[in-house]
Parts: structure tokens; sequence; C-alpha cells
């Protein structure tokens, strides 16, 4: 997954985005610019940049993060390198930037889906996702941006609406290989006050509260533990409304790739 999503953002970048003098978002954007101006190597570049942020942010991810993350900016960088001289025959500017688009979307897809960065701002979005709740493919885009904006005064307005276009596409694309098709968390609450959060989970949200009858292997005592099904979205408030009730409450969310029954989709479909 992490070679074969490197594969692919090496493919969008020098098969579409430089050819048709595109931006991009992050350590890529900034290496593409400098390119522009000073015709370095995009491959080197990326790997320089890319190592010194992961020196200064490592700490800051799981072990098992920051490996694949330099198995996967090395393999990008390589891929860079061994594609730049790879060229393909279209001349339609948003063809070029919704393959593009793709292609990144794919390749950055993948590699976040099994548990690696592509480093840069994907660093960033991965600490935005862990401390603030940040979607990650929206945090991704959020910091994009932010470089893609500043190379307006190389690449002109035109072009920059255009990578603009290459970055939505991308995390769009990024979003459905993360979350799949339908995706949803579930999540498991254990609390002394579980009356009350089910009350306002109910009444704010409007989701249904299953109650699961348990008890303390250690302590011997009954729990009640709460049952939800929540979208990606509501998290945020689901931990606002457990916060406010209980901070003492135990939570458990995991990711759930489709949900069938009442108030999600109808299982005969």
């Amino acid at each position: 997954m992490l070679l074969v999503g490197a594969f692919l953002f090496a493919l969008a970048v020098n098969l579409f985005i430089i050819p048709n003098d595109f931006g991009e978002g992050g350590v890529t954007g900034i290496s593409i610019i400098l390119f522009y101006l000073l015709n370095w190597s995009p491959a080197l570049v990326s790997i320089v940049i890319n190592g010194i942020l992961l020196i200064i942010g490592y700490k800051l991810l799981d072990k098992k993060t920051t490996v694949y993350t330099i198995i996967a900016v090395g393999f990008n960088s390589l891929f860079l390198h061994l594609t730049e001289h790879w060229k393909i025959s279209s001349n339609e500017p948003f063809i070029n930037a919704i393959f593009a688009g793709l292609l990144v979307g794919v390749g950055i897809g993948l590699i976040i889906r099994v548990g690696g960065t592509t480093a840069g701002t994907a660093i960033l979005a991965r600490l935005a996702n862990k401390y603030w709740d940040w979607n990650i493919s929206y945090a991704l885009l959020f910091f994009d941006l932010i470089v893609a904006g500043f190379s307006i005064f190389v690449i002109g307005i035109e072009k920059v609406m255009i990578t603009v276009v290459i970055l939505y596409v991308g995390t769009k694309v990024m979003d459905f290989i993360v979350e799949g098709l339908n995706p949803k968390k579930a999540v498991t609450i254990i609390s002394a006050h579980h009356d009350s959060i089910a009350e306002q989970v109910t009444k704010i949200m409007d989701r249904g509260v299953t109650v699961l009858r348990g008890y303390g292997y250690y302590t011997g005592q009954s729990k009640d533990v709460l049952y939800i099904v929540i979208s990606k979205q509501e998290v945020s408030m689901l931990k606002k409304i457990v916060r406010a009730e209980d901070k003492n409450a135990f939570v458990t969310i995991h990711d759930v790739r489709d949900v069938f029954g009442e108030g999600f989709i109808d299982i005969s479909k």
C-alpha cells in the first residue's frame, strides 16, 4: 500500500502537475515552486524538507506511523526521480487537473489508510486530527491551500485556481479511500452518569442509544455501557456532551465501514 501510494503520487506530479505548470500543496508544492524558479529536483528537495520535518515532529507520532512515513517519503522521492521524464499526451488543463487530483487522492489515501503519512502537511493534519478532532482529509486540504496560495506569485492566479481544483478532487478521493463508502463511528461509553449522557445524546444529537449490561471483572460491580453509532462529523459533539456530563467516563471510538438499519441505510438495499 505504501509503495503503490507513493508511486501514484509521483505519477500525479510528473505526468500532470509539472508539465502543466500547476501547483500543489505541502512540501510537494514547495518543491515544485523551487523547480519552477531554480530548476531544483523535486525529488531531492522533497526528501530534504520532509527529512527535516520528520526530525522535528517524530516525537509527536507513534513508532509505527513514523516508520511508515519514512518508507512512504523515501519511496515517493525515489519514484519522483525515476518518473521525472515520463510524459503523457494531453493538452486539456482541466482533464489533467482532475486526473492529477485522482492520483494524488488515491496515493495519499492508501498511505494514510495503512497508518502512514507523506510527512510535511500530512504530519500537521494527523496532529490536528489527534488533538482537535479535525478530519484528516480536510485538515490536509486546509494546510495545502496555504502553500498553494503562495504559489500565485510564481504560476499566476489562473494556475492557482486550477491547483485548488486538484486539491479539492484529491481531498474527496482521499476521503473515500480512507473512510470507505458509508463511514460511521461506533462509540462505547462506560460512565456512572450514563443516564444523563444518553438523555443529552438523544435530545441534542437525535441519535438512538443502546444500553448494554455488563460488569467490571476486577471489581465485580455491574455497569451500564452505552453503545451509539454516529457519523464522523458528530464525534466532536458527542465528546463535548460526555465531557460536560462526566470527565472520568471511559470512551472508545471505532471506525465502522458500513451501517444498516433504522436511521441509516436499509439493509435490503
